[in-house]
């Protein structure tokens, strides 16, 4: 089994508290509680707690992003069905409670990007960092289906995040991954009619 050095301890117990009950109710001893590390562990590797928060963004980032890269939606010949797959796959993480399926950086963005501008640069850099890797995707569809309109892939990309993150927070305030779903499903409609295709059921195994 790996062990874990206790910076490492301290950003897997940042992302799992922050996501549980929100940044601004997230002590340090209460962060040091749950890494099983010192107060002096804590401050030798972070200047504050904001300054573990950025450093756990970017680690969100990082450990997220190799999730997603090796998932299977990037398996479809046709870039739309590609599309299309990315969001069945994230219908498919709405599993267990809010708080182990929301987003780290979309719940503490929330909260701190008027206090702390560091913390909102380095979670709009990972919303948006995902955002583009969708982009390539779209943008191949757009030629493909030859869909015209004054929106770019980039904007459609940022779109699906905002649909996410308010499925997060429609999700936190019922307590349901349901509704949360509901809004995917939504999602997915939705860009199968900008492109002129048919809306249809998704294929299950």
């Amino acid at each position: 089994m790996l062990k874990l050095d206790a910076r490492t301890k301290l950003l897997n117990a940042a992302i799992e508290v922050v996501r549980a009950q929100g940044y601004a109710a997230t002590s340090v001893d209460e962060l040091c509680r749950k890494a099983g590390v010192t107060k002096g562990a804590f401050f030798h590797h972070f200047e504050t707690k904001d300054a573990l928060a950025v450093a756990a963004a970017n680690y969100w980032s990082e450990t997220t992003g190799a999730l997603f890269a090796q998932a299977p939606y990037h398996t479809p010949a046709d870039p739309l069905d590609r599309v299309l797959a990315y969001i069945d796959f994230r219908k498919d993480l709405l599993q267990g409670t809010p708080a182990e399926f929301s987003c780290f950086v979309g719940t503490t963005v929330q909260e701190a990007f008027g206090s702390s501008d560091e913390i909102r640069a380095a979670c709009k850099a990972s919303i948006f960092g995902h955002a583009e890797t969708l982009v390539a995707d779209i943008s191949e569809a757009i030629r493909r289906y030859k869909v015209k309109g004054t929106w770019t892939a980039q904007s459609l990309a940022l779109h699906t995040q905002a649909v996410l993150q308010g499925a997060f927070i429609i999700a936190k305030a019922s307590g349901s991954a349901t509704t949360a779903a509901d809004s995917v499903n939504h999602l997915r409609r939705y860009i199968e009619l900008l492109f002129n295709r048919k809306p249809t059921k998704r294929k299950t195994k």
